[in-house]
């Protein structure tokens, strides 16, 4: 958005054409990096870009002076074309220090006041070595990004990439996925005008700023009008009574770092609620190829006793079956016999990051007829129109996704607003504490997919002669 401006940054894309990367491959290698290009302000005194090829040679495609402006680059970008050799990675990054970040190429005096940046794309292990070329590099000022596709050497990304590595090392599956990354790097160059501390909003209470935003809170005691900016004042409230399940993906896919992150999930939204007999209980079921229920409703009475054994909770690592995990929550997890109370609200949480295995519309469906109040989380590789299919409505506010696992705490502070079940949002009082702290995660990514949308329809205008 107008907003969001870029720290003045030299940006330099590292991309791997080598043999085992297929031509329609590399054309989303290619849009990958464009859709980069298109949330960034380039020009020589804001980011400068260049595109380093290689495989079994390098090639430099354009220097970060060839072109000044976004129209120009991403042209330049259409243009490339794979090498289809071997895997000289090691080759691209010295290249990259002793050629694209020197002075002559148009790269900068290092300074506090910009970044110099490179962005490694590899599916594969390198016929080189890696380690010292990069510590050199890193060592120089640059920021390497390292993102891995399909049987990359893991290994080889974590000696590449800079620290900490949660935030430099991505994983896609395939490159049919590798957009899904353009949202963090997006975010990553973004320096956001902060409207609430220039006064620049009309919250009565409370500004939060938000990416490219803000949004509107109330103090405690208070709860937020339908307008979004005035407040209202809570009478006071002991919490709602809730019986939430938590829906666990543990297919292979998920990887056990990762599983680690979910697990951190869990406990987050467990922390927002009043666990006890009248208040609230939670359920964890975990599914693959099979469903295993970790522990019923009602068993645990306290949330250190919950966080405890959803620390425990093994990992599965087998296949996706997501509509067998529905069922199960509708024939067991929700039943009286595993700890459900009558007339007590039914949420379910479903958690996943992959295209299921199986049928879901039957059991997503019956779930909601039930009145069970359906939220659906996923990440990575989840598929959105199955996710929209087991969210209950409105399906905006309860269906979330991020590509990235190590965003999902902020969706867990989008949830844990929306398990509130009672019609009077003051009752939740233990919810009504974030108000004041989380932030509109949720409407910062739809912007942004729509954002992600509008770049590639520029693209293809682009590439049609219109702009």
């Amino acid at each position: 958005g107008t907003l969001c401006r870029t720290k003045p940054t030299d940006l330099v894309f590292i991309i791997d054409s080598s043999r085992s990367v297929r031509p329609h491959e590399f054309e989303k290698i290619k849009v990958f990096v464009s859709q980069v290009i298109e949330g960034l302000d380039v020009g020589p005194n804001a980011t400068r870009v260049g595109v380093i090829n290689y495989a079994s040679a390098v090639k430099n495609e354009f220097s970060l002076k060839t072109y000044q402006t976004k129209a120009g680059l991403l042209q330049a970008v259409r243009r490339i074309e794979p090498l289809s050799t071997g895997t000289m990675t090691g080759l691209a990054i010295q290249f990259a220090i002793s050629r694209a970040f020197s002075d002559s190429e148009g790269a900068r005096v290092r300074s506090p006041n910009f970044n110099k940046v490179a962005i490694v794309v590899t599916d594969g292990r390198p016929q080189d070595g890696v380690q010292d070329v990069s510590a050199r590099a890193r060592a120089a000022g640059i920021e390497i990004f390292a993102i891995g596709v399909g049987r990359v050497d893991m290994h080889t990304l974590r000696q590449i990439a800079s620290q900490p590595l949660d935030d430099h090392v991505d994983y896609v599956e395939s490159y049919s996925v590798i957009e899904k990354l353009t949202h963090k790097f997006q975010e990553a160059f973004c320096v956001v005008s902060d409207l609430c501390a220039t006064g620049d909003h009309d919250c009565e209470q409370i500004c939060i700023s938000t990416p490219g935003a803000y949004k509107c809170a109330c103090k405690e005691g208070f709860t937020l009008n339908n307008d979004g900016k005035t407040c209202s004042a809570c009478s006071a409230g002991s919490g709602s009574a809730l019986d939430l399940v938590f829906l666990i993906d543990g297919s292979k896919s998920v990887r056990p770092e990762n599983f680690e992150l979910v697990k951190k999930f869990i406990n987050q939204i467990v922390d927002s609620l009043e666990v006890s007999d009248k208040q609230a209980q939670v359920g964890l079921v975990q599914y693959s190829s099979s469903v295993r229920q970790e522990f019923p409703l009602g068993q645990f009475k306290s949330k250190k006793d919950i966080k405890a054994a959803v620390k425990k909770m093994a990992y599965m690592e087998k296949g996706t079956m997501t509509g067998q995990a529905l069922k199960y929550l509708i024939d067991s997890s929700f039943s009286i016999i595993n700890g459900a109370r009558p007339g007590v609200p039914k949420v379910g949480i479903v958690f996943t990051d992959g295209r299921s295995q199986d049928y879901i519309t039957d059991a997503a469906k019956k779930a909601k007829d039930l009145g069970f109040r359906m939220f659906a989380v996923g990440v990575g590789n989840a598929v959105e129109d199955e996710l929209r299919e087991i969210a209950s409505e409105p399906v905006a506010e309860h269906y979330f996704y991020t590509a990235d696992f190590r965003t999902i705490s902020k969706i867990g502070k989008k949830l844990q607003m929306k398990i509130c079940v009672e019609e009077d949002p003051c009752e939740c009082k233990s919810i009504v504490k974030f108000q004041t702290k989380v932030e509109d995660l949720i409407n910062s990514l739809q912007q942004k997919y729509i954002l992600q949308k509008l770049s590639a329809f520029r693209i293809q205008w682009v590439g049609l002669g219109f702009l």
